[in-house]
């Protein structure tokens, strides 16, 4: 089968990243990243929604090098913290091209916010709103609502967002408030792969839209959130089905009056341009009946590997034993864990990874595909283990 473009660009990446790793030979674990990949990936995203306002979701991978390219591409941002303000800006973001979409915020951090530029808001209480009112006079808000986030990896449950009805009497208070009621927000759930998964919240914010509007309240904003997939094990329908697919239910919903629309893309956008280097610290068996090996890394669930939980994200994954996976090597299933003492830090026990029978001590796993939620969730110091380094390839 002959490969797209895309998957030959990522291969050329990818093979760019492991010369780097080979040459340098970095200690393990580390991160590296392949910044025209990233680069590529906002590209594409922005020719495949060129109406849409593209706001990278920093806590993907707020690695500088990955920030200051995206600025410099044009990108907006959408933070969730004061620190992650302060890292855009210094990277040459502007201060309107910033999203504080985080709902959950203390007063002092919206008041530093405010104080720093920023203008607009995400918000799904009233408690939140009434401190924006407050610390952030005359900001734009959009109210976060609940959606059913079916078709996602990651479903978000219930902790972000409220009620349609709560929504629309908060973005009333936020216009009695002295607040811009901008529109409404979403997050249709992280990893989603169904194109239609935006349809329901989107056919929502129409509601809530045409009823304000109706009272005087004209909204003018629908913030899609993030979701958009990466390619891992198993790949995702092509982005111009998602386009295509939300593209048409903003129209069916919203008719002639068509808001402007904003994403927040991180996964989407820096996930298949990075590559982890692990190395196998102890191969061994647990008992003469099971063929199975267990394989401890140097990279566990809480040095950067945090989405293996529930084996939801399965990275496709290279040793040095093989050079390119299934190349004719003897193989054998295995256990995939980390090296902590702590019991839940096993990767993969159920997925089927089958990995070279000759794999020991000192040899390389790269895990592919991991450039997104990885160094963002590494521990500090959980066993005396250092944060994931990252490491960028140009």
């Amino acid at each position: 089968m002959t490969k797209s473009f895309a998957d030959q660009r990522l291969d050329e990446a990818t093979a760019r990243i492991r010369r780097f790793l080979d040459h340098e030979q970095p200690d393990t674990p580390c991160l590296v990243i392949d910044l025209p990949t990233v680069r590529d990936r906002f590209t594409a995203l922005r020719a495949a929604l060129p109406e849409v306002g593209i706001f990278y979701a920093v806590k993907a991978n707020p690695t500088p090098e990955v920030v200051g390219l995206l600025a410099a591409e044009g990108s907006c941002f959408d933070v969730a913290s004061p620190a992650e303000i302060d890292l855009c800006l210094e990277l040459g973001a502007a201060p309107e091209a910033i999203s504080y979409s985080n709902p959950i915020k203390k007063a002092r951090d919206v008041a530093y916010a405010f104080e720093r530029g920023v203008r607009l808001f995400v918000s799904d209480s009233e408690q939140d709103v009434l401190a924006l009112a407050e610390h952030a006079p005359g900001a734009s808000v959009l109210l976060r609502i609940l959606v059913n986030s079916k078709g996602s990896t990651y479903p978000f449950g219930k902790k972000f967002g409220c009620a349609p009805e709560m929504a629309t009497d908060l973005l009333r208070l936020a216009s009695e408030s002295g607040l811009v009621p901008l529109g409404v927000a979403f997050h249709a759930g992280s990893q989603q792969l169904d194109p239609n998964g935006w349809d329901g919240a989107i056919a929502d914010a129409a509601l809530i839209t045409a009823k304000l509007r109706a009272e005087g309240i004209e909204l003018t904003t629908v913030n899609l959130g993030g979701g958009l997939p990466a390619g891992y094990l198993e790949q995702p329908p092509p982005l111009a089905e998602y386009a295509a697919a939300i593209t048409a239910s903003v129209e069916r919903h919203f008719g002639d009056v068509r808001p402007r629309v904003m994403i927040e893309p991180g996964r989407a956008v820096v996930a298949e341009a990075g590559v982890i280097r692990s190395e196998v610290v102890l191969v061994a068996k647990k008992s003469y009946s099971d063929e199975r090996r267990w394989v401890f890394l140097d990279i566990g669930r809480y040095g950067g590997l945090a989405e293996t939980e529930g084996e939801a994200i399965a990275y496709p994954l290279v040793t040095s034993r093989d050079g390119v996976p299934h190349d004719g090597v003897p193989l054998g299933p295995v256990v995939l864990a980390g090296p902590t003492c702590d019991a839940d830090d096993v990767l993969y026990q159920n997925a089927c990874y089958e990995l070279p029978l000759d794999l020991r001590a000192g040899d390389h796993v790269d895990l592919l595909r991991a450039g997104a939620y990885t160094a963002s969730y590494s521990s500090v110091a959980f066993n005396g283990f250092a944060p994931l380094a990252t490491h960028c390839v140009r």
